[in-house]
């Protein structure tokens, strides 16, 4: 799956040119596929909706007996045409397609990381992936993140890939750097690769030394004026820092907006006990998730996730408006009925 996503994904990106419109142009594509589940989830939201009356009229009735209110409840979804589990179809789709473009992303960024490590260890300008106000695609969008890869993100590739790009150098004309420290594909085993990462960045920061690159020691300073201490991490300012944060934060703003959208679309009465106070730690919960992710991972997938929360909550307004024509009509229609 996450090869068939990377494939499109670069195809896309042959026809876009870039790798950040290409990210927009993927969420549009998969979040108009999803469109005839999500239209199927909402019909079946606003049934269930209406006959919250009868539901808890049953609940009372039923209340000390389980096995019948749920065969009530199943006859009562049967005589209504409606598939409890319809509504629930988008969310049970949407998590394994996010963790697939996950993956799939991870394999893109993987592979320009890994091109960009190669260019500066032949002590080249690294080709960076910019978008707008971002850098590196391919880095967290952040002020506490470098332009370029860092020891922090690169540990993160897994070593099956860290053996494929060493096996892909050229032998013949391996990094100078590469040759003098004498690294093996056993230098990029699971035991040995933060070492070996350590000590080819460490060689290349290392003032002075014969294979010193400064404008890339430079690059992934950090500012010491600029550190905030938290409980469990501290954040420092990086000299040249990949973007301004509004990646993360615009995960957060699109995702609470999408979860109060989505709760007041759904009409249901107010949840009352554990019921609301669910209802308001999921609130915010998922913002804080979205600005957490996004903030650790690439800028690709940050994104990926902005655009699609974007995209989702057009889709919201546009289909329950749509749906409340249709409704305003059925019932013109059934009055004029009544009437005659």
């Amino acid at each position: 799956m996450n090869d068939f996503l990377f494939n499109i994904l670069a195809w896309i990106r042959s026809w876009v040119g870039s790798w950040g419109w290409s990210m927009v142009v993927f969420t549009v594509m998969i979040r108009l596929v999803l469109t005839p589940l999500d239209i199927k989830s909402r019909v079946s939201m606003r049934k269930t909706t209406k006959l919250q009356p009868q539901l808890q009229a049953l609940q009372k009735k039923y209340a000390n007996d389980k096995e019948k209110l749920n065969a009530k409840t199943a006859e009562l979804y049967k005589k209504e045409h409606i598939n409890p589990l319809s509504s629930c179809l988008p969310l049970l789709l949407t998590w394994p397609i996010l963790i697939a473009v996950f993956g799939a992303m991870r394999m893109a960024a993987n592979k320009e990381l890994l091109m960009q490590l190669t260019q500066i260890l032949n002590n080249e300008v690294p080709t960076l992936e910019r978008w707008l106000w971002i850098k590196n695609l391919w880095m967290p969008d952040s002020l506490f993140a470098s332009s370029m890869p860092d020891l922090n993100t690169l540990r993160q590739i897994p070593t099956d890939q860290w053996v494929t790009w060493f096996n892909g150098l050229d032998q013949s004309s391996l990094p100078v750097l590469i040759k003098d420290l004498g690294l093996t594909v056993d230098s990029f085993s699971q035991n040995n690769l933060v070492t070996t990462l350590q000590t080819m960045i460490g060689t290349i920061k290392e003032p002075g030394a014969v294979f010193a690159n400064a404008a890339y020691a430079k690059a992934i300073a950090t500012n010491p004026q600029w550190t905030f201490n938290l409980l469990i991490t501290q954040f420092s300012l990086v000299n040249e820092y990949n973007g301004w944060l509004l990646l993360p934060v615009l995960s957060a703003a699109t995702q609470m907006a999408m979860t109060k959208l989505m709760g007041t679309t759904q009409q249901q009465p107010a949840a009352q006990g554990s019921g609301a106070g669910t209802g308001k730690f999921m609130q915010w919960f998922f913002p804080i998730f979205s600005m957490v992710i996004c903030l650790s991972y690439s800028s690709a997938f940050a994104l990926y996730w902005v655009a699609g929360n974007l995209v989702s909550s057009a889709q919201t307004m546009i289909i329950n408006k749509i749906l409340d024509n249709k409704e305003k009509a059925a019932s013109a229609v059934a009055g004029e009925g009544s009437v005659k």
